[in-house]
């Protein structure tokens, strides 16, 4: 019998009407409709002060301490990733260096270390995002997160999304559906 990996869903951007928002929400039903058991977050409701070992050795956040237990809890990761100046934003990365962090009970990087994840991104631009990409997966990639090889781009997103917020064009909720789809088998065959 296949265990129901436990999947962890947020977008980068703490933006209310973020498009990576909406597409991790298609995201995340696709990883339910796969057979993942989805937890769906926004980091907005997480607020960090930029990580800075002075802050930590005066108190860890306790939104820092809620993330980690969060990350710790789940199999996988699944991140849609806006990209700011053809990077990450801020925001996203903020949220990997507090939540690598060791602490009373976890080690350095327990938080990733095994998890797989799947990426995705969106952009009103003809790039959808993907320039950003390369530097999450390098940076995932170096603290033990194991990624699905493939990835979604949603190019022109402010034309992609019907009116109850799912994906109007066939071909990229297939592409997302596959990659989801992979992120799940993954992670099964990994636990």
């Amino acid at each position: 019998m296949t265990t129901q990996p436990k999947v962890l869903a947020f977008a980068g951007s703490a933006r209310k009407e973020s498009w990576n928002k909406k597409v991790i929400q298609q995201a995340a039903r696709f990883a339910e409709d796969a057979g993942a058991s989805v937890t769906l977050i926004d980091l907005a409701d997480f607020e960090l002060p930029l990580f800075n070992e002075d802050v930590e050795s005066a108190g860890v956040p306790e939104n820092a301490r809620k993330l980690k237990e969060l990350f710790v809890a789940h199999d996988a990761l699944l991140i849609a990733a806006p990209e700011y100046n053809s990077s990450i934003t801020p925001l996203l990365k903020n949220t990997i260096d507090w939540v690598s962090r060791p602490d009373e009970n976890h080690a350095m990087l327990a938080a990733f270390s095994g998890k797989t994840a799947a990426l995705m991104s969106a952009s009103p631009g003809a790039w959808g995002g993907m320039r950003g990409l390369v530097h999450l997966r390098d940076i995932l990639g170096n603290i033990g997160v194991t990624l699905v090889p493939a990835e979604v781009s949603v190019s022109k997103v402010h034309n992609s999304f019907d009116e109850r917020g799912n994906l109007n064009d066939e071909g990229t909720a297939k592409r997302m559906e596959s990659v989801v789809e992979s992120l799940v088998r993954m992670t099964q065959s990994l636990n």
